[in-house]
């Protein structure tokens, strides 16, 4: 990058004490047979949002990664300050002020917030650890206003919170380069602004970010450049004010994207049996009355405001919390007796919205994740039959598309949008005739969702009944049959989403007429 383009993209390049901290060039890196990084070259400036945007598996997370010195490149070199830097690492990196907060947060459950944030920059004198922790956990508070209990104990925090303390702790070593690898995915709307606006005052500051995320609105929103990298290549970097949507959906995709939503499949006949039917059902987690049909071949959506207890009634339906009274049948026969185990042996399954503690054994490799409920069908007389396993799942692999499609490495390794194709598999492995799936694109990128989406439809077309639950409500709107709106753990309304619109469902979830509708987009 010439000066001239470094004073077009940030008006004070000029200023004194100006510069660019790192510096990558000809950057590769693989793994196995996968080129995960190509080449790539980059330079992040200082007090800039430098977003990274790709694909699940484009190299967004890896070239993060090697610039903070968790990982080592293969080929290429990395300057700090245009210092060569060699024998980069970890804490070399954070020694010099680079912090990287990965997806997978590395705090110690047992220990209280403060602990984990002062966790090995502690204060000492003489040996003895001062007694100012509160003071500097008052000062980090002041920057980013997460409202943190610093005295609470970090195994009683949602996912969300976790992740605020991952950012406290990037803020008290004095971080001057934090890379944020999707920091947003759990992170409530309040909570995403409330980040936006700490990263504000962080650049301010003159400290830099580099934002790896799949939130497009969050990155044209927050960033001043982005980097695209599409299978591991680095395809542009530019100013995010000459970027669009769709201009960064093209280029991630190296395709125009005419539409993300596949073709609506045909809607089953009315006169159609319902093969799953849901009476009056009622649970111990404030499910109320809910009555529900899913014919063979359809899709069902549930749209809800967050806490509107979509999830619940999902849960009730697997057997995962206890039903005080209704009643479910499928293909005509009630069934009577309600636990996970039974769902899928009965051929009803979910795939959870929290795929990494609720949905896969993160540890282990593709193959045990994708048979773990189904052992019985890769055995003989009691045997896995290996063969026979691995057949299974790299055919389940190539249907979803997980990419690359390595079934003995760990699950851990994979991106998120893969992850998540690694649950699928896991549930269609049995042909289950009633799939739900509750927020099945939560956490991935564009060019996954299209992959995902097509796989729900196609799973439909053979003639699985699906249940179709998700925040994003043009997601329930365009994939589905029918939507039934929820509010309160009970079912208060049914749309036809190809006579009806977004705009329809919010209004009718805020309980807002016609006459209201200009306040309710402004909420």
């Amino acid at each position: 990058m010439n000066n001239q383009t470094i004073e077009m993209l940030n008006p004070g390049a000029n200023a004194p004490g100006f510069n660019i901290p790192i510096r990558a060039v000809g950057i590769s890196k693989r793994f196995g047979a996968t080129q995960a990084l190509d080449n790539v070259s980059i330079e992040l400036i200082k007090g800039e949002v430098h977003a990274f945007a790709g694909e699940n598996g484009a190299g967004k997370s890896t070239l993060g990664k090697i610039i903070s010195g968790l990982y080592s490149a293969d080929f290429g070199e990395l300057f700090l300050d245009d210092q060569l830097v060699t024998k980069w690492d970890t804490a070399k990196a954070q020694k010099s002020g680079v912090v990287l907060i990965a997806q997978e947060l590395s705090l110690v459950p047992k220990l209280s917030i403060a602990d984990n944030v002062f966790l090995g920059v502690e204060s000492h004198h003489l040996g003895i650890l001062n007694s100012n922790t509160k003071d500097r956990f008052n000062e980090l508070e002041a920057i980013t206003n997460f409202g943190l209990n610093p005295n609470s104990q970090v195994d009683s925090l949602r996912l969300a919170d976790r992740q605020k303390v991952e950012i406290l702790r990037a803020l008290a070593r004095d971080a001057r380069i934090i890379i944020m690898d999707e920091p947003t995915s759990s992170l409530t709307s309040d909570e995403v602004e409330k980040l936006h606006a700490a990263i504000r005052v962080l650049t301010s500051q003159g400290r830099t970010i580099v934002y790896i995320t799949h939130f497009l609105e969050a990155l044209l929103e927050t960033s001043d450049r982005v980097s695209i990298l599409r299978d591991g290549k680095l395809v542009k970097t530019s100013a995010t004010r000459d970027e669009t949507k769709n201009s960064l959906v093209e280029s991630m995709l190296g395709r125009s994207i005419e539409a993300t939503f596949p073709a609506r499949v045909p809607a089953p006949a009315q006169a159609m049996t319902p093969r799953l039917q849901i009476r009056e059902l009622c649970g111990s987690n404030g499910t109320k009355n809910v009555s529900i049909d899913i014919r063979a071949g359809e899709i069902v959506g549930l749209a809800g405001l967050v806490g509107s207890g979509r999830s619940e009634i999902a849960r009730l339906i697997f057997g995962a919390d206890q039903i005080t009274s209704g009643q479910v049948f499928l293909d005509g026969n009630e069934i009577t007796k309600f636990s996970p185990d039974r769902s899928v042996k009965n051929g009803i399954v979910l795939i959870p919205e929290d795929r990494r503690t609720q949905g896969l054994v993160l540890v282990r490799s593709v193959k045990e994740n994708v048979t773990l409920p189904h052992l019985n069908l890769v055995s003989k007389a009691g045997v896995i039959s290996g063969s026979k396993e691995t057949e299974t799942v790299k055919r389940l692999v190539q249907k979803v598309k997980v990419t690359p499609p390595r079934i003995k490495a760990p699950v851990v390794d994979f991106s998120g949008g893969n992850q998540q194709k690694v649950l699928l598999a896991k549930w269609i492995m049995g042909d289950p005739a009633v799939i739900i799936f509750d927020e099945p694109t939560r956490g991935v990128d564009i060019g996954a969702k299209v992959h995902i989406y097509e796989t729900i439809v196609k799973l439909a077309q053979a003639g699985a009944a699906i249940l179709l639950i998700s925040s994003e409500h043009e997601e329930v709107m365009a994939l589905s049959h029918r939507v039934y709106l929820v509010r309160d753990g009970g079912i208060i309304g049914e749309m036809d989403p190809m006579q009806q619109s977004v705009d329809d469902v919010l209004l009718a979830l805020f309980d807002l007429t016609k006459s209201h509708r200009a306040g309710a987009v402004d909420e």
